[in-house]
């Protein structure tokens, strides 16, 4: 469970994180990771299209390695595969572990097959990688996955629109208590653009955010802003705290009557 709002010890990482993991997929680039350090974040999301936060992140890990989660998202059905993945990653990022590396949306473009679990403690057992994760859409399979499986890091989607993880996957955390990790906070935008129809405003991102990491079972969420300016208003979240009554009522209904509406039409 998180310690504060801010930060909280990551479970099988063993580390102390920022509560706002950063990926660099969607427009910032090395200056906005180096400015993200300063403000205190510490996990990166990396994978083999990230090259505009590359430099970034080596810089950053170079000055401290042990303070810093890198986790990669890479994808792969063979054994050989993911450790081209791992050691490409390794030489990429001037690094000599990772801390984790996820299946990227298992079930779809990676496999759990005992070979490829295989490989990946193997890489373990090399000191390439200190945890297996994965990011996962079916919730009924990261719900056992939870409960019974080599992977210690679960990255899923959960939002005031999406909350099915608290009934199937949430529950199921305490036997083995792995890292869980959430995004998709503002639902790609759903909840913070304006819609037709509706007599309320739409979410802002800070309280989009503070739903997200006001459930004690997330230890982080992950943020992918595509300037500085989304990267300053995401971190602002942190500093206002979890919602209070009224905001989480508020919150889960505008979620609520998103997920009802059929077809979003956007102002």
């Amino acid at each position: 469970m998180p310690t504060n709002f801010k930060t909280t010890h990551l479970p099988k990482v063993e580390k102390t994180v920022c509560r706002l993991g950063i990926a660099g997929n969607y427009g910032i680039d090395s200056s906005d990771i180096e400015w993200a350090a300063e403000q205190g974040a510490n996990y990166w999301i990396w994978g083999a299209s990230y090259k505009k936060v590359a430099d970034g992140i080596c810089q950053v890990i170079r000055q401290d390695r042990e303070s810093q989660v890198v986790a990669m998202l890479g994808w792969g059905v063979f054994g050989w595969q993911i450790r081209q993945n791992v050691e490409n990653a390794l030489r990429k990022l001037d690094t000599d572990y990772l801390d984790v590396f996820k299946l990227g949306w298992l079930g779809k473009m990676s496999s759990d097959r005992q070979g490829l679990i295989d490989t990946l403690l193997e890489l373990k057992q090399e000191g390439k990688i200190r945890v297996i994760g994965t990011s996962i859409h079916d919730r009924a399979r990261a719900g056992r996955i939870a409960l019974d499986s080599e992977i210690d890091l679960l990255m899923v989607r959960y939002n005031a629109k999406h909350t099915g993880a608290e009934q199937d996957i949430f529950p199921h955390l305490a036997k083995r208590n792995p890292a869980l990790i959430a995004y998709t906070a503002l639902a790609w935008k759903q909840l913070t653009r304006p819609l037709k129809g509706f007599d309320t405003p739409p979410l802002t991102p800070e309280l989009c955010y503070r739903f997200v990491l006001s459930n004690p079972h997330v230890h982080l969420a992950l943020t992918g802003p595509a300037n500085r300016e989304q990267l300053k208003q995401n971190f602002a979240a942190l500093e206002l705290g979890p919602l209070t009554e009224e905001e989480m009522e508020r919150v889960r209904e505008y979620g609520r009557q998103v997920k009802a509406k059929k077809k979003l039409d956007y102002i």
